[in-house]
């Protein structure tokens, strides 16, 4: 490979090198044909793989967040993932994806956690192995952002994390290095700076990255994370997005005059046509991946799900018997998150609701109780009609001046406009739609944009006005735009013609048009407290009660992080008057982070789903009636109230976010501090019951001898943590060091064997890693919490 990356380079003039160190479009890799380089499409997309344009009409499968897939603790089942996610790349014609998220959770308030896998540095560098060895298997790159220390999300352009060196090298550096020896092929960096100096042109991305770690791969820049001509001489090898600005025609300048050295220029360019052979866009075709039907999809997404679900409290209520009539209730029920908000969101083509997939195997009642979103939504596709087509759906025109240069017809009423190549001639965008009412009251008909906005209904003017964003974050613009609206009275049946035309305003430098455009309506509601009482005198007539509360995209999301962790609107009173009629209430938390769950006590079970992508309903039918085990574990600590959080701070003060906490994040910063959480870390309860005996360790390998004592077969994640309490270094009360998933029939027993891996009892010191002599501690058990065996080793 080298011999021929010489080759190839050795044709190149300057401007041909520098054309391949800078995107060629927003999601696109340039390509050379005169070396036979093509050109890269890559994508968004943790979760899933949206492709390069934001667009219903190419639907994407939706996968559990990364909180999620990570509470399988089954770095295995990702290969599975892997070969999905590959297959998914492969049919869009992608080569990178740009995933996982593998950042910390440091505090419960950072807008992305739901996008990352864990607070702890060895459960997130496993899981993030796996992904990038599952991914990469099948010729797609996998790309795990972002290097370094984004942790949280305010002020994520500008602010300069201060964090010392053996904290960066023991916890945020760490899943990043396994990944590197996984094989990653491309890794992003972020936009902060770190202890002064911005990540596209920080050292760390020379030593430990591609110095000591040995990453021959390709650092590419979060969008517009590149600050400067000077950063083309650091470790930052591909500025996206295209087409090329600061590395453009700046660069070939700086070049001649000798300020930057071509040299550096060529080592970028040896990375990308590495990178381009990785990935079968030089010299043959893509490697080909498996083919999924849409039914196998479905069938490991609802899987996964079910695997990821952590049950954290269970009276003996779980699982329901088949017939038990059941109340579901809580405003996430029919209207659920299965991801959060911002670049890790795909577009499904099928999603499947709690309501749907109880209503699916057992007999149900149904009402929200309170609602949870205020403001308006996205019409809904059964609603309103192209006047064009005569289908589901609405019309989209777009002008320049007075000229229309394209129509279409979109089967969404939320447009999400970015590197639209039709949107970016544009000077007008109007979305035309026929609307019904179902329901007969008072409507709010309006739009979500950001411009001189207007909307038309049934022809006449009903509202104008200049919305102006109100946060400087592209992300808000595209996904959380302002809302204007009218309200109508409307009878059944009654039809609208709805119009909402929006003038383009200019292009974000590198990006294009950033604009998210909603046709969104809200239905007529009873009065607040009568729905209330409603679900309160269902759950008083069912069997059980099931109510499923949560947040939103708005809440938890890229671009902002949450001020609180409390439930949004009434939904703590709901689960607490259900809870009081009810004593067989089950609680479903629809949300990607840790809520605070004042009522966790009072109700018969608590589920966590997370954010748990198209399949919920299904997994969660399939969990609550047993057909299914709930096989998760925390992989982060959920407290009891925000007060107790030992590690919050998101907020940086004069610009400056200090990680003064050090190593004692999450479970360690709990068990450092005495203060018990609601739930710790790596707890999760299942349908079944167990026993474990016979500890030993030899060498750097614990075995122990576990048994599924119950009468249904079942999951055990078991856990090793080390400690050193007499130890002369600053260390964790304990720290996880290893893990194993087993599954087992009723009375079936296995000797599980948990590598002990040399890093785990390594720390960082100013001449590098070094292993404290004397003995450890190693306890092994089913949490951080519940340790019941223990040994030694040297």
């Amino acid at each position: 490979m080298d011999d021929r990356i010489e080759e190839l380079l050795a044709k190149l003039d300057l401007q041909g090198k520098l054309r391949l160190i800078s995107g060629a479009g927003l999601f696109r890799l340039a390509g050379d044909p005169a070396i036979g380089l093509a050109e890269m499409p890559i994508s968004d997309g943790p979760s899933g793989v949206r492709g390069e344009n934001w667009d219903e009409r190419d639907p994407s499968v939706s996968l559990p967040s990364g909180t999620a897939i990570a509470a399988t603790w089954d770095p295995e089942l990702l290969g599975e993932i892997g070969a999905l996610i590959a297959a998914e790349a492969r049919r869009k014609d992608v080569y990178a994806v740009l995933g996982p998220t593998i950042n910390l959770h440091r505090s419960p308030l950072g807008g992305r956690h739901f996008e990352c896998f864990s607070e702890d540095p060895l459960l997130t560098a496993e899981m993030a192995a796996a992904y990038v060895r599952a991914v990469q298997a099948h010729g797609v790159s996998a790309c795990p952002k972002h290097y370094v220390a984004n942790d949280s999300e305010t002020d994520r352009f500008t602010v300069d994390v201060r964090v010392a060196d053996r904290t960066l090298r023991e916890l945020y550096l760490y899943p990043f290095e396994r990944s590197v020896e996984a094989g990653a092929w491309m890794v992003m960096n972020s936009y902060n700076s770190v202890n002064g100096v911005t990540m596209t042109e920080n050292t760390l991305l020379d030593e430990p990255l591609k110095g000591s770690w040995g990453f021959d791969g390709v650092v590419v820049s979060d969008w517009g994370a590149v600050r400067s001509i000077a950063g083309a001489a650091r470790g930052t090898d591909l500025c996206m997005p295209g087409p090329p600005m600061l590395w453009g025609e700046p660069l070939t300048k700086a070049v001649r005059s000798g300020e930057i050295s071509e040299e550096a220029i060529d080592d970028k360019v040896r990375r990308v046509l590495r990178f381009a052979t990785r990935v079968g866009a030089l010299d043959g075709p893509p490697q080909p991946t498996p083919d999924f039907t849409d039914a196998q999809a479905q069938d490991l997404v609802r899987h996964v799900a079910a695997q990821a679900m952590v049950l954290v409290r269970n009276d003996g209520t779980l699982p329901l018997r088949d017939g038990t009539k059941i109340a579901v209730l809580g405003p996430s029920a029919a209207e659920p998150r299965f991801l959060g908000g911002g670049s890790a969101t795909v577009l499904p083509g099928h999603t499947t609701t709690p309501l749907a997939g109880l209503e699916a195997v057992l007999p149900v009642t149904h009402t929200p109780g309170v609602r949870l979103v205020e403001g308006l939504i996205p019409a809904p596709l059964e609603l309103i009609t192209d006047p064009e087509t005569g289908t589901p759906g609405l019309s989209v025109r777009y002008f320049a001046g007075t000229t229309e240069i394209a129509t279409q017809h979109r089967t969404t009423a939320s447009l999400v406009l970015l590197g639209d190549p039709v949107a970016d001639r544009a000077s007008r965008i109007q979305l035309r739609a026929r609307l019904r009412a179902d329901t007969a009251g008072d409507w709010q008909i309006g739009f979500g944009g950001i411009g001189h906005v207007r909307l038309d209904v049934d022809g006449a003017t009903a509202l104008e006005d200049d919305v102006v964003l109100g946060s400087g974050d592209p992300a808000a613009a595209l996904l959380n735009p302002p809302q204007r609206y009218v309200t109508r009275t409307l009878a059944v049946g009654q039809e609208v013609d709805v119009r909402v035309a929006v003038d383009v305003q200019e292009a974000v430098p590198g990006l294009g048009i950033v604009l998210g455009i909603t046709l969104g309506i809200t239905r007529p509601r009873r009065p607040e407290d009568e729905e209330f009482a409603a679900a309160v005198e269902l759950a008083r007539n069912a069997e059980a009660a099931v109510v499923v509360v949560g947040t939103t995209e708005r809440i938890e999301s890229e671009g902002v992080d949450r001020t609180s962790l409390r439930l949004p609107g009434r939904q703590d009173e709901l689960v607490t008057a259900v809870a009081a009629v009810n004593p067989r209430t089950v609680v479903v938390v629809n949300s990607g982070a840790p809520v605070e769950m004042p009522w966790r006590d009072d109700v018969a079970a608590v589920l966590l789903s997370w954010f748990p992508g198209q399949e919920f309903g299904a997994a969660l039918a399939d969990v609550l009636t047993g057909a299914a085990e709930p096989g998760g574990r925390l992989p982060t600590t959920w407290p009891k109230t925000i007060t107790d959080v030992p590690v919050l701070g998101t907020t940086p003060d004069n610009g400056t976010l200090d990680y003064t906490e050090g190593i004692h994040i999450g479970y360690r910063a709990w068990l450092r501090t005495g203060t018990e959480p609601a739930y710790p870390f790596g707890h999760g309860l299942g349908y079944t019951t167990w026993s474990s005996s016979d500890l030993t360790v030899s060498g750097r390998v614990a075995t122990i001898t576990v048994r599924n004592t119950g009468d249904r077969a079942g999951k055990q994640v078991v856990q090793a943590y080390l400690s050193r309490p007499d130890s002369s270094v600053d260390r964790p009360v304990r720290w996880l060091a290893g893990f194993a998933t087993v599954n087992l029939e009723p009375g079936d027993s296995r000797l599980v064997e948990i590598t002990l891996p040399p890093r785990a009892f390594e720390h960082w010191t100013d001449n590098g890693w070094a292993t404290e002599p004397g003995a450890f501690t190693v306890h092994v058990g089913t949490s951080v919490t519940d340790l019941p065996h223990t040994a030694y080793v040297d």
